[in-house]
């Protein structure tokens, strides 16, 4: 007599119910943890375009723009290209330009785009008739001497913060951190009233030079650098690339799959 292979059971639909319940629910978290990490892969490898953005979201932000003698041909179309990228964030921003003195060309809370009617002076025109082009004259060439004190761009900027009472402040500040030796002691007095009044400071290096990136650095606080790109370069945010949601996402999707593949175990038994 052959032997017995299967068992009867009276409620065989109750339990195909919970296996295809079990399996959409495995199938659902497992499109979902693919999806997820394919949307992770593109967030890490996609180029983040060139318009910076240092500031977060809501941030009244005030660029510090260096127009001293030490910035070069090279770092002018740095400065026009910085200025295009920030143009284009739709955000606001006051504008302070300085040299050995400083400016305030835009008010705090101006939107972004006016930044772009600057551009035009950090960028070399066509060459025509045979001349090599030149920079055209920006507002402040004869205004301004060829000193470098960043100290009073900084100085003029935190003025502004406390005179506007600005809720959330911001400075971004584009220079080739070349500055004088006198105004050391200035600088450091400056630097240590934005560490206590917890102001961030982001720096777009102008061919800064390395030792001069790191004393910036760390007067400021550790503050967040780059340098700015020419022309048609791109540029990576710092910082992580994946964003903070998609990656709780990811992790929260892996630990429910894993608690599910516990909790929905195979069924097994055995002879009493």
């Amino acid at each position: 007599m052959n032997a017995t292979r299967s068992i009867p059971l009276a409620d065989l639909a109750r339990l195909e119910r919970a296996r295809r319940r079990t399996g959409l629910v495995r199938a659902t978290l497992l499109v979902a943890l693919v999806a997820l990490v394919a949307a992770s892969v593109a967030a890490a490898t996609r180029p983040k375009g060139q318009t910076l953005r240092f500031l977060p979201e809501g941030t009244d932000g005030i660029v510090v723009l260096d127009l001293s003698a030490s910035i070069s041909t090279d770092t002018y179309q740095r400065i026009g290209q910085t200025l295009h990228d920030l143009a284009a964030t739709n955000a606001r921003y006051g504008m302070v330009v300085f040299s050995d003195v400083a400016y305030e060309a835009l008010p705090p809370g101006t939107p972004s785009s006016a930044l772009g009617g600057y551009v035009r002076f950090f960028r070399l025109p066509r060459a025509t008739g045979g001349f090599l082009p030149s920079f055209p004259p920006n507002p402040w060439t004869n205004s301004f001497s060829g000193g470098t004190r960043i100290s009073a761009g900084l100085g003029l900027a935190l003025r502004l913060i406390q005179g506007e009472r600005l809720a959330h402040p911001g400075v971004i500040l584009v220079s080739d951190l070349d500055d004088d030796a006198g105004d050391i002691k200035g600088m450091a007095s400056v630097a240590l009233a934005y560490r206590q009044l917890h102001i961030p400071v982001r720096i777009v290096g102008l061919n800064a030079q390395p030792d001069d990136e790191q004393l910036f650095t760390h007067l400021l606080a550790h503050s967040k650098l780059r340098n700015a790109p020419l022309p048609g370069e791109r540029v990576r945010e710092s910082g992580s690339a994946l964003p903070l949601l998609l990656t709780v996402l990811v992790v929260a999707v892996a630990l429910a799959a894993a608690l599910n593949e516990i909790w929905s175990a195979r069924l097994t038994w055995g002879t009493a």
